[in-house]
C-alpha cells in the first residue's frame, strides 16, 4: 500500500512548490535497499510506485516523488537544454535530496536504484550521468540522456560498474531508438555495466521482460545490514 514517504524533500528552489512523495514496501530504517521511482509526463507518483508490486521484492523501500503538474520539465527531452534547464535543475535537486534522506537512514548509495519510465527514465539517466557513483542500478524504461540530436555528452566521473538497463521499442513515438543507443554508449564510457534491449513494435509501455531485467538487477544489490 502506498503511503506518504519518510524521504521528504523541501520546496523546490526554482518553483517554490512542495514535492509530494509516496512510499511503499519497507520503511527506510528496515529496508535492505531503496528504489527511487520516477514517473512519466502526465502520470503520477502512484502510477510509477506500482513498479514495487511488479518487481515483487518486498525487502526494498520504493519511493516515488510527484512532479508539479505531473511533468518534470516542459519541453521534449530532445529539445535544447535551455528550454528545460530551470525545471530540470529543480527535479535533479529533488532527487538529490531524496537520496540524501535515504543515505541518512543508513542505506548506502550502492543499495539505491534509480528507476523511471519515459520522462522519468530520462530524468534517471540524467541524474546518474551528472552525479556519477556506484548505484545499485539505473533502470531506464524508454528514455535516455537529454539534448537535441548531435549533442556531445562529456560528463566527468565514474559509475563504478553500476548496472544500467536501457530498454525501449524500436519505433517509439517519443523516444528515438538512436537516443537510447547513444545513452548506452555514454553510460558504458562512464563505467556502467550496460544492458541494452530493443523491443520491436513495442508501444509506449513497459514490457514484462523489462520488469524481469530490472528485478534481476535489484536482486543483486548489496543488502543493507
Amino acid at each position: 500500500m502506498a503511503r506518504r514517504g519518510d524521504a521528504g524533500v523541501s520546496s523546490g528552489k526554482a518553483t517554490g512548490a512542495s514535492v509530494e512523495i509516496l512510499q511503499s514496501g519497507r520503511g527506510l530504517r528496515e529496508a535492505a535497499g531503496a528504489v527511487i521511482c520516477l514517473h512519466g509526463r502526465g502520470a503520477a507518483a502512484s502510477d510509477i510506485l506500482k513498479l514495487g508490486d511488479k518487481f515483487q521484492l518486498s525487502g526494498l523501500a520504493y519511493i516515488a516523488p510527484e512532479a508539479a503538474g505531473q511533468s518534470w520539465y516542459p519541453a521534449s527531452f530532445l529539445q535544447p537544454l535551455e528550454l528545460n534547464r530551470t525545471a530540470l535543475e529543480t527535479a535533479l535537486g529533488q532527487i538529490e535530496e531524496i537520496l540524501r534522506s535515504i543515505t541518512a537512514a543508513g542505506i548506502a548509495r550502492n543499495q539505491v536504484a534509480l528507476a523511471g519510465f519515459s520522462q522519468g527514465a530520462c530524468l534517471a539517466c540524467e541524474f546518474a550521468a551528472r552525479h556519477p557513483a556506484r548505484y545499485g542500478g539505473v533502470l531506464a524504461f524508454t528514455g535516455g540522456l537529454m539534448g537535441p540530436p548531435g549533442t556531445a555528452w562529456n560528463f566527468a566521473g565514474d559509475l563504478g560498474g553500476t548496472p544500467v538497463f536501457l530498454g525501449a521499442g524500436d519505433q517509439d513515438p517519443h523516444v528515438p531508438w538512436r537516443r537510447v543507443e547513444e545513452t548506452a554508449a555514454v553510460m558504458k564510457r562512464m563505467g556502467g555495466a550496460v544492458e541494452l534491449r530493443c523491443y520491436p513494435g513495442l508501444p509506449h509501455v513497459i514490457h514484462p521482460d523489462e520488469i524481469e531485467c530490472g528485478r534481476r538487477i535489484l536482486e543483486q544489490m548489496p543488502a543493507n545490514s
